[in-house]
């Protein structure tokens, strides 16, 4: 029998999240929160996550709030979502205003642009490990398989509308999952 997950305290979420906002530059909030959700802190499996990550992609809003939202909810309910979506925005929310005031001089510093510039690479970086992690499944099943290339072809280089790409790939990946059965069950991190 599987003991309950032990009770996240909401100020550990609020922690987390704040600390993400704070210290993520030019994107990959969603490849740092698989990490320290699923990987290091163990309060969602690869499953979980990456069920809560194609939520957040089809949703309207910012991946990264609606991601924040739905690991919150996961792990208190709404005063679980409450609270990570207050972490996740109130540290930048400060930054964003006292650098949008000091912009003009922060860009006169010499390697502020590099810094950027690097910043954003490994940004880049975060989201294709994310990207490799969330496909790692689907490489094993040839239905799985060719919906994500050609969800790759489709938006990545055709450049089309994800809505209609959206509604035509995503029943054939219903039914290739629905063909492959469910995932098989994984020992979870608070066993």
């Amino acid at each position: 029998m599987k003991k309950p997950a032990p009770t996240v305290p909401l100020l550990a979420i609020y922690k987390l999240f704040f600390g993400v906002g704070v210290f993520s530059f030019g994107g990959g909030l969603t490849a740092w929160f698989h990490r320290e959700v699923v990987l290091v802190r163990g309060w969602m499996t690869d499953d979980e996550f990456f069920s809560g990550y194609s939520l957040a992609q089809v949703l309207p809003g910012v991946n990264s709030t609606n991601m924040a939202v739905y690991i919150g909810q996961h792990v208190r309910g709404a005063a679980g979502s409450a609270v990570a979506l207050a972490g996740l925005l109130s540290g930048p929310f400060f930054i964003v205003i006292a650098a949008a005031i000091a912009y003009n001089r922060l860009v006169e510093l010499p390697g502020f642009t590099a810094a950027m510039s690097g910043i954003a690479t490994v940004a880049v970086g975060m989201i294709f490990r994310l990207g490799m992690a969330s496909a790692k499944d689907s490489v094993r099943h040839l239905p799985s398989l060719l919906v994500l290339a050609a969800s790759f072809v489709a938006i990545g280089i055709m450049q089309w509308p994800l809505l209609p790409v959206l509604l035509v790939l995503a029943p054939l990946s219903i039914a290739a999952a629905w063909l492959r059965g469910p995932p098989p069950v994984r020992k979870d991190k608070h066993e």
